[in-house]
C-alpha cells in the first residue's frame, strides 16, 4: 500500500470516526427529546423547575445574548483583524505582543471569564446579572477566536491584489472591500460560525453574568437564563429533567444550524454582488 493511500485512508477513518460521535449523540437526544418537542413547548415558560412546561423566555433570553456577542464582537473582531493584517508592518513588537495575548486569552477557561464578567460588567459597570452582561462577556471570550481566524483569512488573500489594486491607484479602504474582504470571505464565515458556535454553547460564562431566571425578559438588563445553562441545571441540579434538557439541546442545536445556513447564505450573495 502507498504512502498516499494510507493517508487517504487514515482521513476518512477519522472522519467516519468523528461523524459517528456526532451522529451517536444527535441519535440519543433525538430518542430521549424528540417526544418532548410540540408547539407549546416553543412558547411556554418552564413549570415545575423545568421538569414541564416549555423554553419560550429561555429562548428569547439567548437569542438576545447571542446578539449581543456577535453585535459587538464581530465589528471590532474584523477591525482588529484588519489592523494587524494590513496595517501593522511585519515583525512588529506591537503586532507580536497583540497577537500573543491573543493566543493566551483563546486558552483561557470560560469560567475565568466568567469571574471578569461578573467582576467588571455585573459589579463595576453596575449591570448586574442581565442579558447584557452576558453578551459582553461572551464577546470578550470570542475575540480571540474571531480576530486570529479572521487575520489568517487576509493574510492568505493573494498578494497580487493588492499589488493590482495600488498599480491602479485605489485606496486601501477600496481594496480592502472590493478585493481582500470578498477573497477572505470563506476564513470570515468559518471564523464567525467558530463564534457563534462556542457563544452559544458557553455555560459557565453566563452561570456568573446572565443568571438562571428563566421569566421572559423585558429589556437586555433583565437576568435572563440561556439554553445552555438551562440544559446543565435540568441535567445536573433537576431529578426527572433529563428528558426536557434533551429537548432543550435539540433546540440549541437546531439554532446553530440555522444561524450558520443563514451566515454561509449572506456570505455566499456577498461575493457574488461584490466585483
Amino acid at each position: 500500500m502507498s504512502k498516499n493511500a494510507l493517508a487517504t485512508g487514515l482521513i476518512c477513518l477519522v472522519a467516519v470516526l468523528v461523524t459517528s460521535v456526532f451522529f451517536w449523540l444527535l441519535t440519543d437526544l433525538v430518542i430521549h427529546g424528540l417526544p418532548r418537542l410540540s408547539g407549546p413547548f416553543f412558547v411556554e415558560a418552564s413549570q415545575n423547575a423545568g421538569r414541564s412546561g416549555g423554553i419560550g423566555p429561555i429562548i428569547v433570553s439567548t437569542a438576545l445574548i447571542l446578539l449581543v456577542a456577535i453585535v459587538t464582537s464581530a465589528p471590532l473582531g474584523l477591525a482588529t483583524a484588519v489592523l494587524l493584517s494590513e496595517f501593522t508592518r511585519p515583525g512588529s513588537l506591537f503586532g507580536r505582543l497583540v497577537r500573543r495575548s491573543l493566543d493566551v486569552l483563546a486558552g483561557v477557561p470560560s469560567i475565568v471569564f466568567g469571574l471578569f464578567g461578573n467582576a467588571f460588567f455585573c459589579i463595576y459597570l453596575g449591570l448586574g446579572f442581565s442579558i447584557l452582561s452576558g453578551g459582553l462577556t461572551l464577546a470578550c471570550m470570542v475575540l480571540p477566536l474571531l480576530i486570529r481566524t479572521a487575520e489568517q483569512g487576509l493574510q492568505v488573500a493573494p498578494n497580487d491584489y493588492r499589488l493590482a489594486a495600488a498599480a491602479l491607484g485605489m485606496s486601501r479602504s477600496a481594496a480592502l472591500t472590493h478585493l481582500l474582504l470578498p477573497a477572505a470571505m470563506p476564513a470570515l464565515v468559518a471564523a464567525l460560525l467558530l463564534a457563534i458556535g462556542r457563544a452559544g454553547a458557553e455555560t459557565a460564562a453566563l452561570v456568573f453574568t446572565s443568571g438562571y431566571v428563566d421569566r421572559m425578559p423585558d429589556s437586555l438588563l433583565d437576568s435572563g437564563r440561556a439554553l445552555s445553562v438551562h440544559i446543565y441545571d435540568l441535567s445536573m441540579n433537576v431529578a426527572g429533567g433529563d428528558a426536557n434538557a434533551s429537548a432543550a439541546a435539540l433546540v440549541l442545536i437546531g439554532l446553530l444550524l440555522i444561524i450558520n445556513t443563514i451566515a454561509m447564505s449572506l456570505a455566499k450573495q456577498w461575493r457574488i454582488a461584490t466585483p
